[in-house]
């Protein structure tokens, strides 16, 4: 069975992995002669509604996405032609920040309190309900902490209307939280849902650095949060593996963002579960059956951003594994991460004691502050 994928990053190239042992071949479309993936299968390089691009696509048994921003008229043009999955329903609504919004409160899962803003007026407005601090941002195309602004007073206001005014923006309500996590989750076709262990976040700048699990959370919110994705899953009929993206803050949930593909909070799944989400996500697109769902261990993922840095000690650590994407580097980047993978937490936090020492300076403070679990209070991922 062929599988293309449009995008040719690092979750397409991890897909290929993860597909190539159940005998499947890929072709990627991609807008980037280099991207990452391309070494793994057939890349196209071209717009993603290029003819070339979208009859090579069309032309494979089931086609999937590794970028949540792939145009969804895109997409449902190639619903008419061969089996996408998941479908382009579930990218429409997330690639608008408001519709998101919308149909996350309909279903009755928590979100910050939000309004439109088209003008000036709008923001004023907004803010006259919502309170401050708040975070405008664009309703489009905006991921890893791009196209948003932290309003803390009327200050900031204007220069943050200078940057962003010319968008379709919302206003979203402060949330002060206790922790970020992510529930990932996957969907068969037939209906059927598997929910894998609910992860721990740490980002910075609106980028994911550090992700863990278990959550170190109640059984009532890991509950909570597997039937906030469940729902979500069977309201879009979607087909494939999906991630929510929480804030906890006492014993409230609330709902950032979804992810209409495999997502990087989930990355510890390749090591340490039965069936990675990449390999989930495959099973599902392509009729397969599920696999299992349930970890392996204890993990604690690091996210390597702009450069690698140097493996040859790092490998030394037992338990770790590394990935290499394959990227130029480039500030702030994501370049690679690694997995430290342990049968329990007193063996994980024996395997931490020797990693600490070979950390750069940030990585090692913010795996101080993530092993706390201090308190957080920005909510601009």
């Amino acid at each position: 069975m062929r599988v293309g994928i449009l995008g040719g990053g690092q979750l397409a190239r991890m897909l290929a992995e993860a597909g190539g042992p159940l005998g499947l071949d890929f072709d990627f479309l991609d807008p980037a002669a280099d991207a990452c993936a391309g070494a793994l299968g057939r890349l196209h390089v071209g717009p993603w509604a290029s003819p070339a691009g979208l009859a090579a696509m069309a032309a494979c048994d089931r086609v999937t996405a590794d970028f949540e921003n792939v145009p969804a008229e895109v997409l449902a043009r190639l619903a008419g032609q061969t089996a996408v999955r998941p479908p382009p329903l579930a990218f429409a609504a997330g690639q608008d920040r408001l519709e998101e919004k919308r149909l996350l409160e309909g279903l009755g899962i928590a979100v910050a309190p939000v309004a439109e803003v088209s003008s000036r007026p709008d923001l004023l407005a907004a803010i006259e309900r919502i309170g401050l601090p708040a975070v405008l941002k664009t309703r489009r195309l905006g991921y890893d902490g791009k196209g948003q602004v932290v309003l803390h007073s009327h200050e900031d206001l204007e220069p943050a209307w200078q940057q962003l005014g010319g968008h379709k923006l919302i206003l979203e309500g402060w949330i002060d939280f206790d922790f970020e996590c992510a529930q990932t989750a996957v969907r068969s076709a037939d209906g059927e849902v598997r929910c894998y262990p609910l992860t721990r976040t740490l980002h910075r700048n609106g980028v994911l650095r550090l992700a863990s699990t278990p959550a170190g959370v109640s059984a009532d919110l890991a509950a909570r949060a597997a039937a906030a994705a469940t729902t979500l899953l069977e309201a879009l009929d979607y087909v494939g593996c999906l991630t929510l993206e929480l804030f906890a803050a006492g014993d409230r949930l609330i709902a950032n963002e979804y992810a209409p593909r495999p997502h990087n909070s989930a990355h510890w799944t390749i090591e340490a579960a039965l069936t990675s989400q990449f390999e989930n996500h495959l099973r599902a697109v392509c009729d397969l059956p599920l696999g299992s769902t349930e970890a392996r261990g204890v993990a604690l993922m690091f996210n390597w951003l702009g450069a690698m840095p140097d493996r040859n000690e790092l490998l030394r650590v037992p338990g770790l594994a590394w990935h290499d994407y394959h990227k130029e580097p480039r500030p702030g980047r994501k370049v690679g991460h690694a997995t430290l993978v342990a049968p329990d937490q007193p063996a994980l936090g024996s395997a931490l004691e020797s990693i600490k020492p070979l950390l750069d300076r940030e990585t090692a403070a913010l795996l101080g502050e993530f092993a706390n679990f201090s308190r957080t209070s920005s909510a601009t991922t």
